[in-house]
């Protein structure tokens, strides 16, 4: 079950922007998010996806079918605007 777990996390983290940017600033707080969400990750296993490269994962997703993707509808940080997807 474990490592379906890993494989549906990798997952998200490749085709869900917004989880996707809260991982390149919090990767911690996303595992345990999805920890306490009931999804079977040892530490190991938690260990080893949060060091995980964001930009990889960002040019990963990049590399996929827009079709694929579900875009970030959160403001900007910044300046409050709405972030372009």
């Amino acid at each position: 079950m474990s490592q379906k777990s890993v494989e549906i996390v990798l997952g998200k983290l490749v085709t869900d922007e917004e989880i996707r940017q809260r991982f390149r600033t919090a990767p911690l707080e996303v595992l345990e998010s999805v920890r306490r969400a009931g999804w079977d990750l040892s530490a190991v296993e938690t260990a080893a996806l949060r060091s995980v490269d964001p930009t990889a994962l960002e040019r990963f997703a990049l590399s996929l079918d827009p079709r694929l993707q579900k875009a970030s509808l959160q403001t900007n940080p910044t300046d409050g605007s709405p972030q372009e997807t």
